[in-house]
């Protein structure tokens, strides 16, 4: 008993560090850009994107140089479907926030929980308890409570945010279907994915940006403090980045999700503690209390026995698996 109860305690504090990993550099990386953005004008957000994920080409880069990242394979076609995904994913959603109301951005958000539980439905055989689908619902209504004021939509506001929604869900369902099938831990993933998310958003994103903007970068006017937060949001999103391919292979998309919107939580709360309590009211507190019961219910209930189960074992892997940095969250049907 002892020995697996000790490999439980060391799961959970593996898990537990992974978490508080993406949630630092995630929460981290929102302040800094809302001050590079806000503050000092630096509204690039796709040739942004482009530089942290460049940084963390160099990263991946010197760490494979020292050794501590291992040669591992990941078939071209493979690589192009993610990079797809990804960054219809960045450009949806910042299409997304411009062409539609804070609200309705708030729920296209919100819908990508049961978009990711129906992928992991349809291609991992997952199946819920009632008490998990309950817990997300849970966590979706205290969420919306928070976020979702004004809400109106139009054609092309949809349209942008119904091709963000999927393509993000699909993007991180894929980073979990990846490190399975071709055994590969989350710098290895990276060190196949950030060189081409970085060339194609580099190049792609000036011109996107202006498009949103109106604003050439290029015309830009810097400041030593404004390279400052630059330098600092590439470093931090190397974090983040890291972080996220971390958490969705030991989790999953879903348990991402979810967990995720502790963060819109901490956001908020940072925020009031920030810049003042304009914001703070009665619904938006009870929305707050909502969510957190929410995915402390969901833990407990995606936790137990048939509370969030694979019905089949059927993903091959294409080689066998050289590392162990991840075999640890794949031995059992019921992980979360």
């Amino acid at each position: 008993m002892a020995p697996s109860s000790s490999k439980a305690d060391k799961k959970g504090a593996a898990d537990a560090a992974a978490w508080m990993f993406n949630v630092v550099t995630s929460v981290g990386i929102i302040i800094v850009n809302k001050a590079l953005m806000a503050t000092y004008g630096f509204s690039y957000a796709t040739t942004l994107t482009g530089m942290h994920f460049a940084t963390t080409t160099l990263m991946t880069g010197v760490l494979r140089w020292l050794g501590y990242i291992q040669s591992s394979h990941l078939p071209f076609p493979e690589l192009l479907k993610f990079v797809l995904f990804a960054n219809f994913s960045i450009v949806g959603m910042n299409v997304s926030l411009m062409w539609n109301s804070v609200g309705f951005y708030q729920i296209a958000k919100l819908t990508m929980i049961p978009v990711s539980c129906l992928l992991e439905v349809l291609f991992d055989k997952i199946r819920y308890s009632r008490d998990t689908k309950l817990s997300i619902g849970v966590v979706l209504l205290g969420v919306g409570v928070c976020t979702i004021t004004d809400v109106s939509v139009n054609t092309k506001g949809f349209i942008a945010a119904f091709i963000a929604v999927w393509s993000t869900s699909l993007q991180q369902y894929y980073v979990h279907y990846l490190q399975r099938k071709y055994s590969l831990n989350s710098f290895n993933l990276l060190g196949h994915t950030a060189p081409a998310q970085a060339a194609t958003l580099l190049v792609l994103g000036p011109f996107l940006d202006y498009w949103l903007t109106n604003k050439r970068i290029d015309t830009y006017d810097y400041s030593a403090v404004s390279v400052m937060f630059i330098v600092i949001s590439c470093t931090i999103a190397v974090g983040t980045n890291l972080s996220q391919f971390i958490c969705i292979g030991r989790f999953t998309a879903v348990t991402f999700q979810v967990l995720g919107h502790m963060k819109t939580i901490l956001v908020l709360i940072m925020g009031f503690f920030f810049f003042g309590k304009d914001g703070l009211n009665l619904h938006v507190v009870l929305g707050m209390i909502i969510a957190v019961v929410g995915m402390i219910w969901y833990g407990n209930a995606s936790s137990k026995p048939g509370g969030k189960e694979r019905r089949s074992l059927s993903l091959p892997t294409s080689r066998p698996q050289k590392q162990s940095n991840l075999s640890e969250s794949d031995e059992h049907d019921g992980k979360v």
